[in-house]
């Protein structure tokens, strides 16, 4: 992506002075997971609430853990004082590879995957010190904000309604939206579909536990609540039972700048809601064990490029590129690398309206 270094760099030099555009080393196929830093570290709710951790445990601080790796990570691009260059992201990529068995070798993993350990595992270990700080509250605060469940750490609540009479319903706490792709779809639609009514019927009625038989039902899922940072997977990754492996499906699919999620959220009283684009993570190539992530970024109107060490500016025009090439469906993909760039992680941020005053630090989900 881009047109001439020099171009691109005077770009980027010309945005404000208070951020920086840093990339990041690259250790051997470990951009699945330099491209989810950046994505988070410019997502501005996630990275402030990292940064303060950092402020409130200076080195030497308790024991290392992922988050304040993470923490060190994101300090250290903050500080920096030239706009624009590279960092070694060393200390956080060993920490991963020591705790964690499948991101500890050389080979081509997933960029969601990634993203959900590096979640869970950050809300895990600010739960378990805060449930050891005597003066803690019970209910554990996190500096997530990817959403807000009734513990207070949920990333994103659906609630799952089964039978036409709610006979039954259970809520679920998810760090993003996993949404099923077609050929030559929308997220829009991909939503749609993700919040589609289910008809229970013949083979696949639901047994009801009061009525203690099988009853025909209708199945369907809703966010309940709107989180401030709303992350949608597409599911470009199916295992071909012909093939007997994972497959990547190189489907076109849209996804707007301005996102409205109406179809997912009837009963939200905030249902109307503007979301921003601000981040995408973005697969290159045809296979799922080969090829590259780089990230796409959104920053003070500019739209940035960062490929491992390497920082672009780019242009609208080429983040539409990843939607992918209208073709007629299946596996695509050429030796030129035409067609094989395909957005797969989105991230948006709520868009509050202008009438609305920011929240102070402590009260943002």
């Amino acid at each position: 992506m881009g047109a001439s270094n020099s171009k691109l760099d005077r770009v980027i030099l010309e945005l404000p002075d208070d951020e920086r555009y840093f990339g990041l080393e690259n250790f051997g196929n470990t951009c699945y997971a330099n491209s989810v830093l950046q994505t988070l570290y410019f997502c501005r709710p996630f990275r402030d609430r990292v940064l303060r951790y950092a402020a409130e445990n200076p080195p030497g601080y308790g024991n290392e853990n992922l988050l304040t790796c993470l923490a060190d990570l994101f300090l250290q691009t903050s500080s920096q004082k030239k706009k624009t260059g590279f960092l070694s992201p060393r200390r956080l990529i060993n920490r991963i590879k020591s705790e964690n068995a499948l991101f500890s070798n050389f080979m081509h993993q997933d960029a969601h995957e990634f993203l959900n350990y590096l979640l869970n595992d950050v809300s895990e270990i600010l739960a378990r010190e805060q449930k050891a700080a005597a003066s803690a509250p019970t209910t554990p605060k996190s500096i997530l904000t990817f959403g807000r469940g009734k513990d207070g750490r949920s990333p994103s609540l659906q609630e799952l309604a089964a039978a036409s009479t709610a006979i039954t319903s259970r809520e679920e706490d998810m760090f993003d939206l996993s949404l099923e792709i077609e050929p030559n779809c929308s997220v829009t639609s991909c939503l749609k579909k993700f919040s589609a009514t289910e008809v229970l019927d013949g083979a696949d009625k639901f047994f009801c536990d009061q009525c203690n038989s099988l009853q025909e039902a209708q199945k369907f899922m809703r966010m309940r609540h709107l989180p401030q940072v709303l992350c949608l997977h597409l599911k470009r990754f199916k295992y071909n039972e012909q093939l007997g492996r994972l497959s990547k499906l190189s489907h076109r699919v849209v996804f707007p700048f301005e996102l409205k999620v109406v179809n997912t959220t009837p009963d939200c009283p905030d249902a109307d809601t503007s979301y921003d684009l601000f981040g995408v993570v973005v697969h290159m190539g045809a296979q799922p064990n080969h090829g590259h992530y780089v990230a796409l970024v959104k920053s003070c109107g500019q739209w940035v490029c960062f490929d491992d060490d390497q920082v672009i500016a780019v242009t609208e025009a080429q983040v539409q590129s990843t939607f992918g090439q209208p073709y007629d469906g299946g596996l695509v993909g050429s030796s030129n690398g035409v067609g094989v760039d395909h957005g797969y992680i989105l991230l948006y941020q709520r868009n509050s309206p202008a009438s609305e005053a920011p929240l102070p630090m402590d009260e943002l989900p």
